[in-house]
């Protein structure tokens, strides 16, 4: 998120929709074309495999999920159900490791829920962090102070996926906490809607 790339264009990843705002690394901007080019690189090409045959042999058939890949506008969606998402939350929280399968070293693990940047310190590698200072959300240069989910553990941390899905895990409490339904607002990332979650929860278990 910090390509310097201008995100008002959209998430469209072709070479005219792709256009220079800032110095990359200076500028951290929620844009989803950057992450969507490194399918290629970082799978197709580095593995000779397809994204969707690497994604099936090495995550999904090994934790026991199910879903299919497709394509909704620019963006390339992950279609699921709840306990799918729980147990990809499950993989997390244990830090890569499936029954005896280390899918992620624990340092890659760790490095993946942890600040990727300092520009908006309560984003990792496509997770939301709480229990940071500060934060930024998407179509916005603002800085706001305090934690993004006040009503959350500060060890958690959140998938935010279209339309208001959500991932969001405390290790510390050993909750996984999945959402999935109606887009409940417009925002990109629906952060509101997600402490309230948060509130209700810790009001039902004494959190």
């Amino acid at each position: 998120m910090t390509t310097g790339l201008d995100d008002t264009k959209g998430d469209a990843a072709e070479p005219l929709d792709l256009t220079y705002a800032a110095d990359a690394g200076t500028r951290w901007a929620f844009h989803n074309a950057p992450y969507t080019l490194l399918e290629k690189v970082v799978v197709s090409n580095a593995t000779s495999q397809d994204f969707n045959s690497y994604f099936n042999e090495n995550l999904q058939d090994v934790i026991g999920m199910t879903g299919v890949w497709q394509w909704s506008g620019d963006n390339h969606l992950y279609l699921s159900d709840a306990r799918s998402a729980a147990r990809f939350g499950l993989l997390m929280m244990h830090r890569g490791r499936w029954d005896r399968c280390t899918l992620l070293s624990e340092t890659e693990a760790i490095s993946a829920t942890s600040p990727s940047q300092q520009i908006n310190p309560s984003y990792g590698y496509l997770w939301w962090l709480n229990g940071q200072n500060e934060y930024m959300l998407p179509q916005s240069q603002f800085e706001f102070s305090g934690l993004l989910i006040p009503n959350a553990p500060l060890d958690s941390y959140s998938a935010i996926g279209k339309n208001g899905q959500y991932i969001s895990v405390s290790p510390e409490q050993g909750l996984v906490v999945i959402r999935m339904g109606e887009n409940p607002n417009n925002a990109l990332a629906p952060i509101l809607f997600l402490n309230d979650i948060w509130k209700n929860l810790g009001g039902a278990i004494g959190l």
